[in-house]
């Protein structure tokens, strides 16, 4: 890798249009390079800082996965574990059969229980709205209410759970089953058995003031192609840990946080994962194939087929890619995505995991992928 080729990569990505962003690239045994490039905020001129905090949304999950095998280790629970033993409530759910065109939901008991794998595998049956028409007609039908964040989990399922693979809120729902049977907030376990074992020192659900103030805010690419920066400030404490999408962070704590699935589950500062777990882990899974994803919510995603016409397979909680990408990743090499286009990938095989963050949606916004594109090109170069 040369430096000054990554820092091209993301200056021209900023040069596009993009705000701000932040990339870095890690090896085993540490940061190789980190970058900051662009402003945190499009209408204003302070320079963007390579320790800003990042929304992590979809990123969030790789580290609840790592809690749940954690719990496996632990013997806590297991893979084929029913949910329903863990956390009663899930039994609320039902499988969708059709939605009214007042958003009214028609539903049936599923078939076969939820397991701790169908959750870590998303082969539960739950999905998001912004991919899938019905449940974006459900969340329409719930405009202008007030949920409890925790009752917006209880959302149908759109299929049987082990039918197929459907990415949504499964980790959402896992992040709950560690804290009932660690009998923690879902913070509190993630802290003391992942954040201080990697050193991450500012990754946290929870956004008090100090943090607040360095907080770089996602923007919103609008029809006619201008952006508007987000004026929300997350809660000082959320309602709920949610484990598929809640955490703030810094790219250098991710990228520490990589580090442990790069080294066989070692940290430095104690194990995260025993070197079987992780050698388990990172394969294929048997019986799940990954599909493009339609958008239902234009504003927060673009369709998206990862990896056209490229072998792929999923992973606990990730993409596998089955092939060498010329001039980029190896086969066998790990990825996934925050929705504010915030992409990270490990490539055990090169030794290298990277993160990029460019804080914009919707997820796969053009320039975004353009940009992502040649950052990775420029880290194997």
């Amino acid at each position: 890798m040369r430096a000054e080729a990554v820092d091209r990569a993301v200056q021209d990505a900023v040069d596009e249009g993009i705000p701000g962003i932040i990339a870095g690239v890690t090896g085993i045994d540490g940061v190789r390079h980190l970058t900051a490039r662009g402003r945190p905020r499009a209408d204003e001129p302070d320079p963007l800082r390579a320790d800003g905090i990042i929304a992590l949304y979809s990123a969030t999950k790789q580290v609840t996965a790592t809690a749940a095998l954690q719990c496996i280790e632990d013997g806590l629970f297991a893979l084929d574990t029913p949910v329903a033993r863990l956390l009663p409530e899930i039994e609320r759910v039902g499988v969708l059969e059709s939605v009214d065109a007042d958003g009214t939901p028609h539903t049936r008991p599923p078939r076969t229980p939820i397991t701790v794998r169908d959750l870590l595998l998303h082969t539960s049956g739950f999905g998001y709205d912004m991919f899938d028409e019905r449940l974006a007609l459900l969340a329409r039908s719930r405009a202008g209410t007030t949920t409890p964040l925790r009752d917006s989990l209880f959302q149908p399922l759109l299929h049987d759970p082990g039918e197929r693979w459907t990415y949504g809120i499964s980790m959402d729902w896992l992040g709950l089953v560690i804290a009932a049977v660690r009998e923690q907030r879902l913070e509190d376990v993630l802290r003391t058995r992942i954040f201080e074992p990697c050193a991450m020192t500012d990754t946290s659900f929870d956004m008090p003031p100090e943090r607040a103030a360095r907080l770089v805010p996602a923007h919103r690419r609008r029809s006619d192609g201008t952006l508007r920066p987000s004026p929300a400030i997350p809660p000082v404490r959320p309602e709920v840990d949610m484990g598929g999408q809640g955490l703030f962070g810094t790219v250098a704590d991710y990228l520490a946080f990589l580090r442990a699935w790069l080294g066989d589950g070692a940290a430095p500062a104690g194990r995260v994962l025993r070197p079987e777990t992780i050698s388990w882990a990172v394969q294929a899974m048997p019986g799940v194939t990954v599909h493009p994803f339609t958008s239902a919510i234009p504003a927060l995603t673009r369709p998206v087929d990862l990896f056209p016409g490229r072998a792929k397979s999923w992973a606990v909680s990730l993409l596998r890619l089955e092939e060498d990408l010329p001039g980029g990743r190896r086969a066998g090499s790990l990825s996934w995505a925050g929705l504010a286009n915030v992409h990270f990938w490990i490539d055990r095989g090169s030794g290298i995991a990277a993160v990029w963050s460019a804080q914009l949606l919707p997820w796969f916004d053009d320039a975004a992928e353009r940009g992502l594109d040649a950052f990775e090109r420029a880290v194997y170069s």
